[in-house]
């Protein structure tokens, strides 16, 4: 854009704003339509090919779109919109940013100061809109035609592009107010004094894409190889580099011969083959109460979140192990409370523990032996892992929980996986059989919520590798506006839909024994036909009737378009499926007294 092409200061403001922003790194900008915004939503849709400038509808299906985009990618996405209750429907989309640390540039538009409080009409108090979720926010002040006033703004948005990722990722809100003319025509003001001052190439000097990560000192393991009953938790995590991250995960379980309990949302469970110790019915054995006591760890190390599974935490909580939590985020990543020291680092970056004159973790003495823990650990998963996938591989009905096993076998090399809250996620954590596949699973395990996950699913597979969703019917439809996003979206989604007509999770809690109000105001069956809400908009439908049907629809998955595959069960017989036989899979294994 040529200097004698700005009509107005909006339009000057605007462009040093995308300007700064693409030259910081942004390729994505996720645009809802409105009428304050037109500045914003000009600028960056000049900045195309360089950013991705794409429109949605919905502002909550747009923002979960945006957080599945980062989610993606690892790098903040903007997502803009105009003023008035357009950015309250951002809100659920922040608090799971925040919650799972996904940066987004959450970007409101607004009024001007004397428009506000005089029903001018579409208008609500933006300030501090999102309460204490973003990482950073701030007002920024009109656009003035003033060189001084462009610096603060670049400097504004920089600041903002970092507290976006450093030290915690997460939402930034900035609310951006203009005065009209919005479009982009004569305002009456002359900008020549100003833009005879205004050089790009000068002004934007030193702006560029770097790393804002640093290595921290690799802390001393000797601690850690005294135990002979240690293990190690890969919890909940979505690392950029999944590959890497399992390698140092491995490593450290093979210097010190502890077990990994891997959680189902772990990649550690995508990459089997780097880890020997890997456990991962830990759930389905600690139920098994004979073998939950002799496996009692006095030392556990915790790789991101705590997995899901009630089992796990309760026995954590039960026998206090001292505990260390390696993680770079400045959160407390401990919701048991144990003896807890939290090491603010990657655990890529832990190196071989090796200090300055110490010989590091089995020094000279050579590699330290399989201890009668890690070996019972082995020992036992293997049995357990054996009833399940025997028990699975006979399962002809549908019986939703097969699911999660099934597709953990078939899915392409790599393949990007959005698993949905509620059961879906739990059944990843019990039955997701360990491979080699890559598979790259994504989550909102932030807050955990249902909303936003057919919309962030969509936007991690905007432009990536064919994926997958395995969502139950009610989250699917709490989130229908996000087949909106069809036109817009590039690449291919397959939406494994598990329709038991409700939600299943109530079905495991006490309230299921109190009907009425259990089916009215838990369970909450939809009765909705899918194959016409498909043909609704436009989306590619087919009801899945076997288990083999389903595998052969998964490999090799379509490049383009979005697809249902939709499994049909029974919400009472799956919850007395899992009732019955979750605690039997341990159940006849013994240890030695």
């Amino acid at each position: 854009m040529t200097n004698d092409s700005y009509q107005n200061i909006n339009q000057l403001w605007a462009y040093v704003f995308t300007e700064t922003l693409k030259r910081l790194g942004l390729t994505c900008a996720v645009i809802c339509p409105g009428s304050r915004s037109t500045p914003l939503a000009v600028a960056f849709a000049q900045q195309v090919p360089d950013i991705e400038a794409i429109s949605i509808l919905d502002e909550r299906s747009a923002a979960f779109f945006a957080l599945g985009v980062a989610k993606a990618t690892g790098r903040p996405v903007a997502i803009v919109c105009t003023s008035g209750t357009a950015g309250a429907n951002f809100y659920p989309a922040v608090i799971e940013a925040q919650e799972s640390r996904v940066p987004l540039l959450l970007l409101t538009t607004d009024r001007p100061p004397e428009l506000r409080e005089c029903h001018s009409g579409q208008t609500i108090d933006q300030v501090k809109l999102y309460g204490n979720y973003p990482n950073w926010q701030a007002e920024l002040a009109l656009p003035v035609a003033e060189i001084g006033m462009l610096a603060y703004l670049r400097q504004t948005l920089i600041h903002s592009w970092h507290r976006a990722q450093v030290p915690t990722p997460g939402p930034v809100h900035l609310n951006i107010p203009f005065r009209d003319p919005l479009a982009p025509i004569p305002d009456g003001v002359d900008l020549s004094y100003l833009l005879s001052q205004f050089h790009p190439e000068e002004f934007f000097a030193g702006l560029t894409k770097t790393s804002l990560l640093s290595t921290p000192h690799s802390p001393i393991l000797q601690e850690w190889s005294q135990s002979q009953r240690g293990l190690i938790i890969a919890g909940v995590a979505q690392p950029q580099q999944p590959q890497e991250y399992c390698r140092a995960i491995a490593k450290l379980s093979q210097t010190l011969k502890w077990p990994v309990l891997a959680e189902g949302l772990s990649p550690v469970r995508n990459y089997a083959d780097l880890n020997p110790y890997l456990i991962s019915t830990y759930d389905l054995i600690l139920r098994n109460q004979q073998l939950a006591k002799h496996l009692a760890p006095d030392m556990i190390i915790q790789v991101g979140d705590m997995p899901t599974s009630k089992e796990l935490r309760s026995w954590i909580d039960y026998h206090q192990p001292r505990c260390w939590v390696i993680d770079p985020s400045d959160e407390n990543l401990d919701p048991l409370h144990g003896r807890t020291t939290h090491l603010r680092m990657r655990v890529e970056d832990l190196g071989d523990g090796r200090d300055e004159g110490d010989e590091g973790v089995g020094g000279d003495e050579g590699e330290k032996p399989v201890s009668e823990y890690l070996q019972l650990w082995c020992d036992v998963e293997a049995k357990v892992r054996a009833n399940v996938n025997e028990t699975f591989s006979k399962m002809k009905d549908l019986v939703e929980c097969k699911a999660a096993w099934l597709i953990s076998q078939v899915l392409p090399q790599g393949t990007p996986l959005f698993i949905a809250n509620s059961m879906p996620v739990r059944d990843v954590e019990f039955f997701w059989k360990p491979n080699n596949l890559g598979v790259r699973s994504h989550f909102n395990r932030g807050a955990n919520g249902i909303d936003g996950t057919l919309s962030t699913a969509l936007g991690i597979a905007h432009r990536h590798q064919s994926s997958v969703m395995l969502t139950g019917d009610l989250a699917l439809l709490h989130d229908t506006n996000g087949f909106l996003i069809r036109n817009k979206f590039v690449g291919h989604l397959t939406i494994i839909l598990i329709n038991n007509n409700g939600g299943g999770i109530f079905e495991m809690l006490p309230i299921a024994k109190f009907d009425p109000p259990f089916e009215e105001f838990f369970g909450t069956p939809q009765d909705i036909d899918f194959a016409q809400l498909c043909a609704t908009y436009g989306v590619q439908h087919e009801l899945v009737t076997s288990w083999q049907q389903l595998q052969q629809r998964l490999n090799p998955l379509p490049t383009q378009g979005i697809r249902v595959l939709e499994l049909r069960t029974n919400r009472k017989t799956d919850a007395k499926w899992r009732q019955d036989n979750i605690k039997m899979f341990a159940v006849d294994i013994q240890t030695i007294t």
